[in-house]
């Protein structure tokens, strides 16, 4: 099976919602609340001890879901996140024998950068889709037009810090496909299992995306 795209998953959403899954009872019910708001692309973490179960049971039981891998930070965890149904994995940062797993591996690596050094590591292993991060700690939108110059063929989906008031300002920069955000999943809905809330979040963030 060929690889999907990378901007293709990061353009079904404006917002791909980074999910740090710590009960696996919540995730599937959390991924559909999400998906029914209009949020398909989901980000689950793997900061947590049940993050690859939950990818597994997720790719399983939500079909409507593009179920990616957060804090991928090895070939290790990047081969594991695909035998457990990622179709694309996205790392805090980039290093060599990331980048040289990403060529090899079955799904897209999306692979975090903070600089313009960072950006061509990324070019130089054929990978132009990548994650700023933490975006608004190394310099957010300013950042983002500056690397515009230089790397114009390339596309970030910028995570850390952003919110659902500055979104909108990030994703009107014409090399950003989508912005990556925690605030879509609050612990204390998904403890309260909530999910009327999720689903209004999510509805929220998916109003954001520009019109075709």
């Amino acid at each position: 099976m060929s690889k999907q795209p990378p901007r293709e998953i990061l353009s079904a959403s404006a917002v791909v919602p980074v999910m740090a899954i710590d009960d696996l009872s919540t995730a599937v019910d959390l991924s559909h609340a999400l998906v029914e708001g209009g949020i398909p692309t989901l980000e689950i973490t793997l900061r947590t001890p049940v993050g690859l179960e939950a990818i597994r049971l997720i790719a399983k039981e939500v079909p409507n879901a593009i179920v990616g891998a957060g804090t991928v930070t090895n070939p290790e965890q990047l081969k594991a996140v695909e035998d457990a149904g990622a179709v694309f994995a996205i790392s805090p940062g980039l290093h060599e024998s990331l980048a040289k797993a990403g060529r090899n591996s079955g799904i897209p690596l999306i692979p975090g950068v903070a600089t313009p050094g960072e950006v061509q590591l990324a070019l130089e292993h054929g990978i132009d889709t990548l994650k700023l991060f933490p975006a608004e700690v190394v310099g957010g939108k300013a950042m983002l037009k500056a690397l515009y110059g230089p790397y114009a063929d390339v596309r970030f989906c910028p995570t850390g810090g952003i919110s659902l008031a500055t979104a909108p300002e990030y994703l009107a920069l014409p090399n950003v496909l989508c912005v990556g955000g925690s605030w879509l999943t609050p612990k204390e809905a998904i403890k309260n299992k909530d999910w009327d809330t999720i689903i209004r979040l999510a509805r929220e963030a998916a109003a954001l995306k520009p019109k075709a």
